[in-house]
């Protein structure tokens, strides 16, 4: 995030010649606005959050058919990256893996603050169902080729 100072100000309301206040002068003489820059590289106003400066990171749970992680993550970070750090934590590589959610499957290329995925928010993890039928035929082929009671012929 790139922080950039910049003053705004603030027009006149017409109040025609009346005397203001030394308050009323503060009020309207300038305010500071904070910029950051997106992912996309837009340059746009920041947002008030919750957050303490330079804290953006998020817990996901990422549930499976039977187990679920709590994941600490940046929440500028993309679904490729989650899919990167989940294959550490399970045994399936990130071709392997389909991230869903709210009922979507989402792209690598996808910002998680930008699909609207907010601190303890759910994702749910699921193996291609390609692939996985894929490694289960290779097992089973490497089964019976290297099973010395089986000859195959070619």
């Amino acid at each position: 995030m790139i922080k950039l100072r910049s003053k705004r100000s603030i027009s006149k309301l017409g109040n025609g010649n009346k005397a203001t206040s030394p308050a009323e002068k503060d009020c309207r003489s300038f305010t500071e606005v904070k910029w950051e820059l997106r992912p996309g590289g837009m340059l746009v106003q920041k947002r008030e959050s919750n957050l303490g400066e330079g804290d953006g990171l998020i817990t996901i749970r990422v549930t499976t058919v039977s187990k679920w992680h709590d994941i600490s993550i940046e929440s500028t970070s993309t679904f490729g990256e989650l899919k990167m750090i989940l294959s550490l934590v399970t045994s399936l590589e990130p071709r392997e893996q389909r991230l869903l959610f709210k009922g979507k499957e989402r792209d690598d290329s996808e910002f998680l603050h930008m699909i609207g995925v907010k601190d303890k928010d759910k994702v749910l993890l699921l193996e291609d169902p390609v692939l996985k039928e894929k490694k289960l035929l290779g097992l089973a082929r490497g089964q019976t080729f290297n099973n010395p009671c089986c000859t195959i012929s070619v």
